[in-house]
């Protein structure tokens, strides 16, 4: 693949993105890399202030950019519906669904329905919301589903007996599978998205390291001796979402690749199609992971 830079990108008018957490870091410059290429981007944010900051801000950049706010609280599958029923009577299709938002060791935790809050809010919920929103994906000429995985899925591991921290609690331990979780889930999706012959593809993308809000629960002496120091090796927030960006819109993209900047350590750097570590691609353990996912959410994903 030749060097991604978002002005070589094919234009996106008459398409509807949907971006998680777009109304800072990483989100917020998807979604202005989104709407600066003319497509329709919908704002999927839980604080609605924040939101409508987040617009005024790109439209001060972009007057003509075409943005709509729905609520959408990742820690509430009520929420989760709520927000697909809102786009569904709006909208017919879907053409690109970036599972962006996140939050990275929190102290512990459930969601409104008794998830850990990192599982619940960076894996379940994205689960639930793709599967909801999948009949307006397929009727796409081209849609795709973009998940953000970490650098942490190299050290993740998927515990069936401690999904929710049901037997201890570890932060990292937890952020490292849910983001394993999520990136499991997009290469499972895939083979089943080909397996049915839609012609929805689903990828992966992971920033790299960057100062964004996913930062606010590390200790403050850490980030205050820390973040000058490692700086010139992480990204900006506006480089983060390259490889989001490279996913949702290069022409070469194709189901079941990974995107990711290939600096040192993988923190910082040009954007492009990366390797994963072999234990993302255990497909015994993404079937399991997907029907213990449909259980617990007593939801059953059409595809």
């Amino acid at each position: 693949m030749k060097k991604f830079t978002l002005n070589d990108m094919p234009a996106q008018q008459g398409k509807i993105a949907i971006v998680t957490g777009a109304n800072n870091g990483i989100g917020y410059e998807t979604a202005l890399g989104l709407a600066n290429k003319g497509a329709k981007v919908i704002m999927a944010c839980r604080n609605p202030k924040k939101a409508e900051n987040a617009i005024s801000r790109i439209k001060e950049e972009l007057p003509k950019a075409d943005l709509i706010f729905i609520p959408l609280d990742l820690s509430s599958l009520k929420s989760v519906r709520n927000f697909a029923d809102t786009f569904k009577k709006k909208y017919q299709k879907l053409d690109i669904l970036v599972n962006n938002a996140g939050i990275m060791i929190p102290p512990f935790s459930k969601t409104e329905d008794g998830f850990e809050s990192q599982m619940g809010v960076n894996y379940f919920a994205h689960f639930l919301l793709t599967g909801l929103l999948m009949n307006e994906l397929n009727a796409s000429a081209q849609a795709r589903v973009v998940a953000l995985s970490s650098v942490v899925h190299k050290m993740g591991k998927i515990s069936f007996s401690n999904l929710n921290a049901e037997k201890r609690y570890s932060k990292v331990g937890a952020y490292s599978q849910s983001k394993l979780a999520c990136m499991m889930f997009a290469y499972e999706l895939d083979r089943r998205l080909k397996k049915a012959n839609s012609s929805v593809i689903s990828v992966v993308a992971h920033p790299g390291v960057s100062a964004t809000s996913l930062l606010q629960y590390i200790p403050k002496i850490v980030t205050t001796i820390l973040l000058p120091l490692t700086s010139p090796i992480m990204n900006t927030p506006k480089q983060a979402a390259m490889p989001s960006l490279m996913a949702a819109l290069d022409t070469s993209v194709k189901g079941g690749d990974f995107f990711g900047p290939t600096g040192f350590g993988d923190m910082s750097g040009e954007p492009a199609k990366v390797a994963s570590k072999p234990h993302s691609h255990n497909q015994d353990i993404a079937k399991k992971l997907w029907e213990t996912s449909e259980k617990l959410l007593s939801f059953k994903f059409g595809v």
